[in-house]
């Protein structure tokens, strides 16, 4: 089992730059990818970035050019820099993990709330 912690989320007014982190404990040697997902009310959960194990990232096509995904795995933790924030990015952001094929394993999600 993995768990996952998220922290870092608030508000902030457009323009403006939060920093999420998410700490990972439990049998995390069989993690091959992290990633974060947000939801938004009324929308489906959605892809935000992901980072594999000796991979390339990935984004969501409007995050692109404003967040950043990286880890610290000396710190068991992955980060979402987001930068240039909009309204629309508003959303409970999620971190997730995986050890198969899909996401397994689950952050309880923190809020992001982007004022305009």
């Amino acid at each position: 089992q993995v768990q996952l912690v998220e922290s870092g989320g608030g508000l902030v007014q457009a323009g403006g730059s939060l920093r999420l982190s998410c700490a990972a404990s439990g049998s995390i040697f069989s993690i091959n990818a992290m990633g974060w997902y947000r939801q938004a009310p009324g929308k489906q959960r959605e892809l935000v970035a992901r980072i594999p194990d000796g991979g390339s990232t990935n984004y969501a096509d409007s995050v692109k050019g404003r967040f950043t995904i990286s880890r610290d795995n000396a710190k068991n933790t992955v980060y979402l820099q987001m930068a240039s924030l909009k309204p629309e990015d508003t959303a409970v952001y999620y971190c997730a993990a995986s050890s198969t094929i899909r996401w397994d394993y689950w952050g309880q999600g923190t809020q992001v709330t982007v004022s305009s």
